[in-house]
Order: structure tokens, then sequence, then C-alpha cells
């Protein structure tokens, strides 16, 4: 029994390739966990410290998500993830009963940088709370995520900024792939798949090498990350165009980070499965709404004696009020009004998955991406 099988048994878990799209390599594929069954492709709202910023979890059912990230750095430093184990798991410790995606904290190794010490053993930083010494290694970082009980754990890997110089790139590109295999040794709980993560900047040989190495490992599911850390939407889209390719058809894809609806469009376009990113709630508390014509600011004195709602298509909250009333709460500095941005956006989110993913039954993905794009064109800004 391969790695894969052996997860598989004991998690519930297992990739279902539905339909390819005639046109594209769009993707529509469904994903079974112990806790549910994940429609691809999909949106995971960020809930960095065991919540979705702003949204209790019965509102976040309520916008059609189906799966959510925690972050791994975050909850074993506040309230640590053994405080959540013995508080039932992540799961309970937020009420979400559907599956959770848990990050490697490895991210943190690129955000924090500037204090942070990398060695082939692992991370030491000080934390930014009260600047106790942290450290994270590949071994660390799974017990972490195993005392969270999440459904999907990611390998620990090295993420560095970009544009960068090779030797960096490739540097840290091969320690990720080392990592991942002492991620992978040391996986054992009976309900946690792990994903690896391929890097390799933007240089698209070491990224084919890079995912060539992790398949030979064998993971339930494959992660294409360090992107969206400062390279162009073009350079992206090259770059999971070559990297893509070198991945099984069998397995779940996960775009690590990126969130312009654009993007989600052109990752699907690409065959991506699985996005996340705080671009919605972080917009949505800063009066930012996302839209089919583009992109809302609810600020701008245009929308004072406005009686439309944002959308009048959507089911969400938000949506029930005009554009005037959104613009108020903005004003007032009343919190109902990042609350119900949020919503609106996490919901936004959701119909465009949905919305994709009939497409891809229908055969019909590159119309759909034509139009969503000249829509988002057309009415930027608002």
């Amino acid at each position: 029994m391969n790695a894969v099988d052996s997860q598989a048994a004991n998690s519930g878990f297992r990739f279902e390739l539905l339909h390819n799209d005639r046109d594209s390599s769009a993707r529509r594929s469904r994903l079974h966990t112990s806790r549910g069954t994940v429609e691809f492709p999909t949106f995971m709202p960020v809930g960095t410290q065991g919540t979705v910023k702003g949204i209790d979890s019965g509102r976040l059912r309520e916008t059609g998500a189906q799966i959510v990230l925690g972050n791994t750095y975050h909850l074993a430093l506040r309230p640590g993830d053994e405080t959540v184990a013995a508080l039932g798991g992540l799961h309970q410790f937020m009420d979400w009963t559907g599956p959770i995606l848990t990050d490697s904290g490895g991210f943190q190794v690129f955000s924090l940088a500037e204090r942070a010490k990398v060695t082939e053993h692992g991370v030491s930083f000080r934390s930014h709370i009260d600047g106790s010494l942290v450290e994270l290694t590949p071994e660390r970082s799974i017990a972490i995520q195993e005392n969270l009980g999440s459904d999907i754990a990611m390998a620990f890997d090295h993420v560095v900024k970009l544009p960068n110089q090779p030797d960096v790139i490739a540097e840290a590109t091969w320690r990720s792939v080392r990592w991942a295999e002492r991620c992978l040794k040391v996986s054992k709980h009976p309900r946690q798949s792990l994903f690896a993560i391929v890097q390799g900047g933007l240089d698209t040989k070491l990224r084919v090498e890079c995912a060539r190495a992790l398949v030979a490992l064998d993971f339930p599911g494959y992660a294409v990350g360090g992107l969206s850390v400062g390279e162009t939407p073009e350079e992206m889209v090259g770059t999971l165009e070559a990297t893509l390719p070198a991945l099984p058809t069998d397995r779940p894809r996960y775009l690590m980070g990126v969130g312009r609806p654009q993007d989600l469009v052109e990752g699907m376009a690409r065959g991506i499965d699985m996005f996340d990113c705080v671009m919605p709630t972080r917009n949505g508390r800063n009066a930012l709404a996302f839209t089919d014509r583009g992109t809302v600011r609810l600020r701008n004195a245009a929308h004072e004696l406005d009686s439309s709602p944002l959308e009048s298509n959507c089911p969400c909250p938000a949506c029930r009020h005009s554009r005037g009333y959104l613009r108020h709460l903005f004003q007032a500095k009343e919190m109902l009004g990042p609350i119900l941005t949020s919503i609106h956006n996490l919901t936004y989110y959701q119909r465009l998955m949905a919305e994709a993913r009939t497409a891809i039954e229908a055969d019909a993905f590159g119309e759909f991406r034509r139009a969503k794009l000249a829509g988002w064109g057309a009415g930027a800004g608002e």
C-alpha cells in the first residue's frame, strides 16, 4: 500500500475527477473527506486564528464555503496548538463541522524574513507577540497540525520573495523538497492527508524539476506555492502553465494565497482546483466589494444616495441593503459595515466558484471566462 492509499484508507480521503472542460484545462472534480465532500474548483476562506475575521461559522456556511484554512504559525503561538487539542481540536474550537486545511507555517518564513534564521534543520525567529524565540521545523510543523486536527496538512516549505537571485531560489526549492520528505516520514494522524508544495520561483525548469521530485514521493495532493509574492499576473500564469503538466491528474491541485477573481479564473483555466486568500475579507473590512462589474469602493461619495444593492442577484445579507446604507456604516465607523461587506465578498467568491463548476460541466468554461473578465474590466473601481 503506497502513501496515498494508506492515507486515503485512514482518513476517508478520496479525489474524484468528474469532467475536463473541452476547450481548456479547467477541471470539475470532488474531494471526499471524513468530514464531508468538497466540490471543486473551490475557494477556501482564510481563518488565520481560528476565525474568518468578523464572520461566525454559521454565517460562513451561508456564504457557500465548504472548507476553510487555518494558520499553523499563528495558532501555535496563540492560544497554542496543545490548548486547541485540549479543547477538542480546531473543528470544535471554531465550531466548523466541514473540512479544514492548515498551512505549514512556511509562509511566515517569507513574511518574517527579516527576523528569521533559516538552516537545514528549520527556521527560528522571534514571536511577533512577545518576542520569545520560536523554532519551526518540518517535524514541529506536522506535530502542530496534528494537534490542530485538520483534514489536510501542508508540508513545511521555504518561501522566498520574488524577484530573487537564482541560487537563492534554487536553494530554497530543494530545501523544500527535503523538508517535504521529512514531513512525510513523521505524518501519522489517522484523519489527516498531507499535501506537498511545489516551489521554484519563476524558473519554469526548476518548477518542473521540483514537481517531479515531489511526485516521486507520492503525496495525496500538490500545491503550487511561492506565488503572489511580487510577480506579475502574466508571470504567475506562465509558471502555472509550465508546472501543472508535471503534476498527476488524479490528485488535487492547490494554488496558495492567490485571490483576485481574475487570477482565480485564470488558475482554473490552467487546471487548479483549490484557492485561498485573505482578499475577500481584508478588502471587505476596507469598504471594497467585489461584483461582476468589478470592485465597488463604498466610501466613494457617488454611493451616498445610491438606493441599489451591491448586486441584485446576490443572496447575501449585505445585498438586502442599499449601497448608500453600506457607505453610511463605513462613514460612521460602525462595525456592521466591514462585517456585511466581508460576507458579501465571501458569498461572491463562492458564487463565482459555483458558476465555474456549472460552466465546466457544460464545456462552456471559455465563454464563462470571457464574460467574467469583460465584466470586471467594464466596471472596475466604481
